[in-house]
């Protein structure tokens, strides 16, 4: 009998399992909650042979929402299929920046390999060409500094930089290379994607690593090659363009004999022989990329040690501009606007460029006043003002209130020369009580004035003041 209820329930795990894989493939965020509301074990179920997860279903198809629910139900946020890919590397091969920027957030480790070619989540987003992956990815060891591309420079020139984060962690991790040696920049050049070879070679991919011929990856181009080499391979004139500006050279042979320009004629790109047969003549001037996006990593690690996805509590008086849905609890260093820790996030994660900012290249526009954003700053803890309860309770006619009055302002000392209402300050504001009007018979303690009790003899002035209220 305890065999047979093995059996059942091992059975009734797999059908509800499969019903979380499901749910999380098609993007259906109430069943995949309350599956898990039943069984949070399920969140580790994994389909057979292939060994995906509903987190890596949810991932590959960009369901964020799903994303996030599975990592609150506790399920390893690395765990691997049999091709040993996580969540993340899906997640960067299908460009869903959303589930990239979660998986970032709640730790995911961004330096796993697959079992197959030693590929990592930055090798299959340059390969595919998400620079928003890429950037997420790359959050950790990019600085939010002002003189960050000034820095990257001094170091492609050989130069002793003033550092002021650890470029050789950045350096190691973007030159990491998979089986045969090849690295991303490798990747995103034979496959044309000009935008990731721009952002990889702002952040310090090195041009001059070469692939190795270890017997583990068929290389059609030859061991020995550059990343010049795959972007002749590749035909892309752009991305042979950038390459040789950042130094990349022409005469390079690979372990074939084989220079870019021979490389380009051998698959018949015939249309990158001016390119890669001229030295150019000076120092061609860079255009920064537009997905630097220089105060990301302010703003994640804010987000990791704060949290950023809570609601705003009753009683906030400073809700976000941008969403006005959560509090603000991060400011803009430079311009001070205030914004959710949210939308900070999409902001940094969605940014296209500076060309009409006023700040430093990779700096963000401020959607408010334009100014270039370079970092973000945890606002202090504000106490949250309590709504006071409007009381509505009657007093006699002619009789004042028994509180001690306070020092009198020019507008209680303007309504009392009227001798119209008796004007009082009070705990909860101000006090009116009526005193020439016996049928409204209406004394409120309340902030608000009736306008209708303002005769028309008063001043223009103080008539288009209260007018506001």
């Amino acid at each position: 009998m305890k065999l047979l209820s093995a059996v059942v329930n091992s059975f009734g795990c797999s059908a509800s399992g499969e019903r979380l894989v499901s749910a999380a493939r098609d993007g259906d965020f109430q069943e995949a909650q309350a599956l898990l509301e039943c069984n949070p074990r399920l969140a580790r179920y994994s389909t057979f042979g292939v060994r995906n997860s509903p987190l890596h279903f949810s991932a590959a198809h960009g369901h964020h929402e799903i994303v996030h629910l599975l990592l609150q139900s506790g399920v390893d946020i690395d765990l691997r299929n049999y091709r040993g890919q996580t969540a993340l590397m899906q997640a960067c091969q299908h460009g869903h920046w959303e589930v990239v920027l979660i998986l970032v957030l709640f730790g995911a480790n961004v330096h796993k390999a697959d079992y197959l070619n030693g590929g990592t989540a930055l090798h299959l987003a340059a390969t595919n060409g998400h620079s928003r992956c890429i950037r997420l990815l790359l959050a950790d060891y990019i600085p939010s500094i002002p003189n960050f591309r000034e820095i990257m420079s001094q170091i492609r020139d050989n130069e002793e930089p003033i550092s002021e984060f650890d470029h050789k962690a950045l350096s190691q991790f973007i030159n990491q290379s998979a089986d045969g040696g090849i690295t991303a920049l490798h990747m995103a050049a034979l496959n044309a994607q000009a935008e990731s070879v721009q952002l990889l070679l702002e952040f310090g991919a090195s041009v001059s690593e070469v692939t190795i011929g270890d017997g583990t990856v068929i290389d059609l181009i030859g061991p020995g090659s550059t990343a010049l080499h795959y972007a002749a391979c590749g035909g892309n004139a752009k991305c042979c363009k950038l390459l040789i500006a950042w130094g990349a050279s022409l005469t390079t042979e690979n372990e074939n004999g084989w220079t870019p320009l021979m490389v380009a004629r051998s698959w018949h790109k015939s249309w990158l022989e001016d390119i890669l047969s001229t030295e150019p003549v000076g120092r061609p001037k860079l255009i920064p990329s537009r997905y630097l996006s220089l105060p990301l990593m302010s703003i994640v690690q804010i987000s990791r040690e704060y949290g950023w996805n809570s609601k705003s509590a009753p009683g906030c008086q400073d809700p976000c501009v941008v969403c006005l849905e959560r509090k603000c609890t991060v400011a803009a260093e430079g311009c001070d606007h205030e914004f959710c820790t949210r939308c900070a996030l999409y902001l940094c994660s969605t940014n296209w460029g500076t060309t009409i900012s006023r700040g430093p290249p990779g700096s963000v526009s401020c959607p408010l006043c334009r100014n270039g954003i370079v970092s973000f700053v945890k606002l202090p803890e504000k106490a949250l003002v309590k709504e006071v309860a409007r009381k509505s309770f009657l007093l006699p006619i002619g009789q004042r209130s028994h509180e001690t009055p306070s020092k009198a302002t020019p507008l209680t000392s303007q309504l009392r020369s009227l001798e119209l209402c008796h004007v009082d300050d009070t705990s909860l504001g101000v006090s009116f009580c009526c005193q020439r009007l016996p049928s409204i018979n209406l004394c409120r303690e309340t902030p608000n004035i009736c306008h209708s009790l303002v005769p028309r003899c008063v001043n223009r002035n103080l008539q288009n003041h209260l007018a506001r209220y």
